[in-house]
């Protein structure tokens, strides 16, 4: 079996061949895919929680930023004190380590990091524009997100298309998140480059709660 048979049981979730890969040639746990992703990023990447776990119990010796994907305090916490300089580091992908976590809904790492001087508005260098608050966003994250907008990230932030995360919020129905968002200042009016605000994309994709709330804000379509 060859390493891309072993990346394609990852992605699909199947733990059964993943570890049965593994028991034939252990070395897959350390193996990087084309993009230079390891095992346990691409199941964080993917969604696949079964399979990262799995991936963890077997030992294997994360990097920082697969770390910091995985919710691995205790690894992160090593890996920075013995180098603080990498809080503010990027995965290979381009990822500030930051983001990684608050995609992922970490927030102890991302207050931990924090704590360690990352900047919590770093952009990603691989062209996707993202930061820690537009990844707590697009995770779903209303924990991380209310911190992060808390602790200084840039709540009108624009990135691909002129999304801010406050459309992001409102176009996927994380009515908390929004909240948070309007309390630290994000600017209700702002539109996309194709001139879609909050509201249009709350009543587009029938968020009724995050329409109301945009409403009594004062916000029209």
């Amino acid at each position: 079996m060859s390493k891309a048979d072993f990346f394609a049981a990852v992605q699909a979730g199947n733990a059964m061949e993943v570890s049965r890969l593994l028991e034939g040639d252990p070395a897959l746990l350390s193996a990087k895919d084309d993009r230079g992703a390891s095992a346990v990023l691409t199941a964080c990447y993917t969604g696949r929680q079964e399979i990262r776990d799995l991936l963890l119990a077997k030992g294997i010796p994360l990097e920082l930023h697969e770390a910091t994907a995985a919710g691995q305090l205790s690894r992160v916490k090593d890996l920075v004190e013995a180098d603080p300089s990498v809080a503010s580091s990027y995965s290979p992908d381009g990822f500030p380590v930051m983001a990684l976590a608050a995609a992922f809904g970490h927030e102890d790492v991302v207050r931990y990091l924090t704590g360690k001087g990352a900047d919590v508005n770093a952009v990603a260098t691989n062209g996707t524009g993202y930061t820690a608050l537009t990844g707590a966003v697009t995770g779903g994250h209303a924990t991380v997100a209310a911190w992060l907008a808390d602790h200084g990230a840039d709540v009108n932030y624009r990135y691909a298309k002129g999304y801010s995360p406050l459309l992001s919020a409102a176009a996927n129905g994380h009515i908390e998140i929004v909240k948070a968002l309007v309390a630290n200042g994000a600017e209700l009016h702002a539109c996309t480059d194709d001139g879609k605000n909050a509201l249009a994309f709350a009543l587009e994709r029938k968020h009724e709660d995050v329409a109301n709330y945009l409403r009594g804000a004062g916000l029209t379509a």
